[in-house]
Parts: structure tokens; sequence; C-alpha cells
């Protein structure tokens, strides 16, 4: 695996090359800091404006059997006003079988697992209460499984000589916020762009220009865009990669049919959410396919199509990498640093070569399965992290979340 050892050598002496309000030495469990650039208090996993080292940290192992070590590529923190982090309770503690509260940041009723949208101490607190459903949670093993079908399953991603890519610098994580151009040549030197006349490729490509990519500023959708997004779902179905995922999903019950898994798809990821000050400027797709910008900094954008087209314009200029992952095929993983359009982004993960339904899939799946928490998949035989975080300002359908974020974060023995 080609990893550069200083960025073990950080993540096992807790991120020392974060600054102190960017990282979470000698800060867990401290109360909200609005000035603060990243977040360690118990609430920030919930609003997806905790440090990078977090996990590390203040937290713990979601299996404390498992030896690996999660290299956590990069931080999406979100603020949140602090009128809004203590106006509802985040603990079952009192509340086993209480009726739903929209304003609550999650719930206690009979049928939060089914929605996912249960406090984090509902099983230790009502799971004794008549509604545990333990015997329906998703095993890590399951999870592994079922990601090395839809990897199998993948007939449409980039082949190997499909794409030329020239990664050129590793830089330490200790540079990476130096914001200098160590690469002078462009990340990709080649790409077929046969491929993208597939049908799910081409159906994700005409989503990409249908946003502002700008927070504050609403989305306003056309007829024609929203065509667009059912168009990219009907195209994403009929793979055989989106067909594993609602086979497995349907045997776990999570399901009943396929349209209703469509209809939970559109919503998790195209309903949209007030990020700014407008309401409905973002959704889940726009901030991790397309990418956004907010206070100055580039956010989400976890794209090679959407990189390499914007690359091609002169729009991306690519700086570094930290991590380049361990497959000698394609879907490969790449964390960079790049400008895109004058602004920065400091690390940024994304699957190289993997098709459009590929990654929609797995991202899908972490969501589902493993909703604001760290998702342990396996691919081609190498472990591979995946973390998302849920949108906890807004709901849709009885209580449900939308996708906040959802980017890799590797995984190595």
């Amino acid at each position: 695996m080609r990893v550069c050892v200083p960025l073990i050598v950080a993540m096992l002496c807790g991120l020392a090359w974060a600054g102190t309000t960017e990282s979470c030495a000698s800060r867990c469990d401290e109360n909200f800091d609005r000035d603060a650039a990243c977040q360690c208090d118990r609430r920030c996993p919930r609003h997806g404006d905790c440090c990078e080292d977090y996990e590390h940290l203040c937290a713990g192992e979601e299996d404390p059997k498992d030896s690996n070590t999660f290299l956590d590529l990069e931080e999406e923190s979100e603020e949140t006003p602090a009128s809004n982090l203590y106006s509802a309770p985040n603990s079952c503690r009192g509340r086993c079988h209480e009726a739903i509260d929209r304003h609550h940041p999650c719930h206690c009723d009979a049928r939060c697992q089914e929605f996912e949208n249960c406090c984090e101490d509902f099983e230790m607190l009502c799971g004794n209460e008549g509604f545990s459903h333990s015997s329906d949670a998703i095993t890590k093993e399951e999870l592994q499984d079922i990601s090395e079908r839809i990897y199998k399953a993948d007939t449409n991603k980039a082949q190997k000589a499909d794409i030329v890519l020239n990664s050129q610098n590793c830089i330490p994580p200790s540079e990476t916020g130096d914001q200098v151009d160590r690469c002078p040549e462009p990340l990709f030197t080649y790409v077929n762009e046969k491929l993208f006349s597939k049908p799910t490729y081409a159906a994700f490509i005409n989503l990409l220009n249908n946003y502002q990519r700008a927070t504050g500023h609403g989305e306003h959708f056309s007829a024609q865009q929203l065509a667009e997004q059912d168009t990219f779902l009907r195209e994403i179905m009929k793979t055989a990669v989106m067909q594993e995922l609602y086979s497995f999903l349907h045997q776990q019950n999570r399901y009943s049919s396929e349209q209703e898994f469509v209809n939970d798809l559109k919503n998790m990821w195209f309903g949209l959410y007030s990020r700014g000050k407008e309401e409905g400027d973002s959704s889940g797709f726009e901030h991790v396919f397309s990418g956004e910008v907010k206070k100055g900094k580039v956010t989400g954008f976890h794209n090679w199509i959407r990189f390499y087209m914007q690359e091609k314009e002169g729009l991306v200029d690519y700086y570094s990498h930290i991590y380049d992952g361990p497959w000698d095929s394609y879907p490969d993983v790449l964390a960079m640093q790049f400008n895109w359009d004058g602004y920065y982004k400091e690390v940024g993960s994304a699957f190289i070569g993997s098709s459009p339904e590929f990654e929609f899939a797995l991202y899908s799946l972490c969501f589902i399965a493993r909703r604001g928490k760290v998702c342990q998949l396996s691919l081609g035989g190498y472990p591979l992290a995946i973390r998302t975080y849920t949108w906890d300002k807004s709901t849709y359908g009885n209580g449900k979340k939308y996708i906040a974020t959802a980017y890799v974060v590797s995984s190595t023995h």
C-alpha cells in the first residue's frame, strides 16, 4: 500500500500536526466552541463538525477487537449555531416509547431502528423494553461480503487502459495546509471518454451542472433537472451493482419493494436542506459528488469524473496527495489536495475509475447500515472504510435523515 509514512506517524501521535483548535488533543468532551475550527463535544458526530482526530482521541472503536487503524482522510465540519445544539435531548433516558417529535435530533420510539434515527443509547436504555431488533442489525462480516459482491458487479468501471494517472508528489499531513502546488502536471494524463457515453455515466454527468456551488444560494430545479434525477436513478437501478445492493437490503428487511428503495434514495440524496442562510441550498448529492464552497473553502467534491472534467476545463489545479490506495486496478482511492477555481481543498478523498453506480451504492450502503459512523468494507481483498454523516437540522418522511456527507477514510492493517 502506498501510504506516506508521516501520515501514519501523525495519526498515531494524535494528529499532532493539527492546530490547537483543529485537534481534539486535551479537548475531549469540552463544550461547543463556536470560535473553534472543529468540535470535540459528544454531539459533534451527530452534527458532523468533529475534528479529524475525534474518533482517534475521544471515541471508542466500533469493534474493540478490530486492530485496524483508520486513517481519517478528511474533515467535513459544518458550523452549527450554539442555540441549535442544545435545543433537544439526544439521549433515550426517560424517553423510551415516547412519540416522535420532529424537533428532537434522535428518537426512542418503537420504529426508530427501522428508520435508523435512534439515539445512541437506545439499545442500552430501551432494548429490554419490548422492541429490541438486534437480530436485524447488519454485521461487519455482512458488510464486507456485500461490498465485495458490489465490487465484482461493477462491470462499468474503468479498465487499466482507460485512465492514465499522474499522482506525482506524496506529502506528509503537516504540509497539507501550506496550499503549495507541488505537482506541476495535471492529475489525469489520459481518460478514455468513451466511458462517459455509458448510460449511467451520461445520466450522472447531466446532474453535475444543476447546482450552484456556493452555499447560501438556494437551489431551484427546473422540470428537466428534476427529470434528470429520475433518469439517473432509473439507469443505475438497471445495473448489477444496484441490484446487488437492493437485494441485500431487501433480505435485511430494510425495504419491502424496489420502488420504496428508489424513493428513499431520491429523498436522502437529492432532498434539499440549508447549509447556509438560504433555504434549500444543498443536498447530499451536490455536496459529495459535485462539490460546494463554504466560507472560502471547498467542501465535499469526492468524485473523480467531476474532478477530471473540471481539470480539463482548467478549473481544478491538482497540488499533491497524501494517500494512494493499494489497488492495482480500478477502482482505486486517492486522497489529495487541490485548488478549485480559487478555493482550496486541504484533503479530499475520492474513488478513481469507479462507475457512478459503484460509488452511489457504497455510500448508500454505509449511510443505511452505519449512519453517522465508520463503515468497514472490503474491496478486492483489501479493507476500506467509508464515513458518513447525517444532516440533523431537518428530516423527511417520518423523521428520516438526509445525507450530509460520505467519503472514503481508508483502512489498513
